[in-house]
């Protein structure tokens, strides 16, 4: 290098370092980008809230024909389980299939499979950690038909059972479903979550839960989270299918507008 450069390498360092008078130049700021606006909501899909917090959208999709999907979800998961209640969450799911106040034991079941539908592909549900979602599949050239599906939402929000004698029926179900789950995979994750979640309520709170506590909770816990997180403000019903939207948004209000707010909820925490 020349002593010109040089010289001119120096001047161009030093001013990247100092201001005029020889003092430190102040760090950076940092520039957050401009905020992106919200995309817009489909025109073709129709939202809205009950006055007891529920929201909803509808969407009219003729292919397929004579055909509905259907989804309660509930902005709750396996992050807001107790100490004590690690795996309820999951396990408030399972029992939503095992009876509700209008589809006692294994009517919802029986009804839905004697309509043509599976359980599996057009009936089923999961839990996340931070999610909840019951899916159906239903014809849509029956009224009555329509009618049971809401009144199956309906019950699935806050008309589940939760009948003793069940729960306990229950517990080997999802304990199989731990003990499926249990090869190298899950061995894996168990040494790396630690790590890479550290310090996170995420590394604690596995949707499927310890086996220690699926063998030993007590019924009160599962029904105190299906109580504290299966409320209308965290709930949302999304109807998609060959129908008119009106009077879906008619059974829609007859059939989530009475479900009861919950009297000083607990906070919906996001971590």
């Amino acid at each position: 290098m020349n002593r010109y450069l040089f010289v001119l390498f120096c001047v161009v360092l030093s001013s990247c370092t100092t201001t005029q008078q020889g003092t430190p130049a102040p760090e950076p700021q940092a520039v957050a980008p401009p905020a992106s606006p919200k995309l817009p909501i489909d025109s073709a899909v129709r939202k809205g809230t009950l006055d007891n917090g529920l929201t909803y959208l509808i969407r009219e999709n003729g292919r397929p024909e004579n055909r509905a999907e259907l989804r309660l979800v509930i902005n709750a998961g396996s992050i807001l389980e107790d100490e004590a209640q690690q795996g309820l969450a999951h396990f408030a799911e399972h029992m939503a299939f095992n009876g509700t106040e209008h589809f006692p034991k294994q009517e919802l079941v029986d009804f839905l499979e004697g309509i043509g539908m599976r359980f599996g592909a057009d009936l089923n549900a999961y839990t996340s950690f931070d999610e909840t979602v019951y899916k159906l599949q239903v014809p849509t050239d029956s009224s009555e038909v329509m009618h049971k599906a809401f009144q199956i939402l309906g019950d699935w929000a806050q008309r589940v059972s939760f009948d003793g004698e069940e729960i306990d029926k229950e517990r080997g179900v999802v304990i199989d479903e731990w003990r499926t789950g249990r090869g190298a995979r899950a061995r894996m994750r168990d040494k790396q979550l630690p790590v890479l979640l550290k310090d996170s309520q995420y590394a604690d709170r596995l949707p499927i839960g310890k086996k220690a506590l699926l063998d030993t909770f007590q019924h009160a816990s599962l029904k105190r989270f299906y109580k504290d997180w299966y409320r209308p403000d965290l709930m949302s019903v999304i109807a998609v299918g060959d129908f008119d939207t009106d009077s879906i948004e008619v059974l829609i209000k007859e059939t989530f507008g009475a479900l009861a707010q919950v009297e000083n909820a607990r906070e919906r925490e996001s971590y």
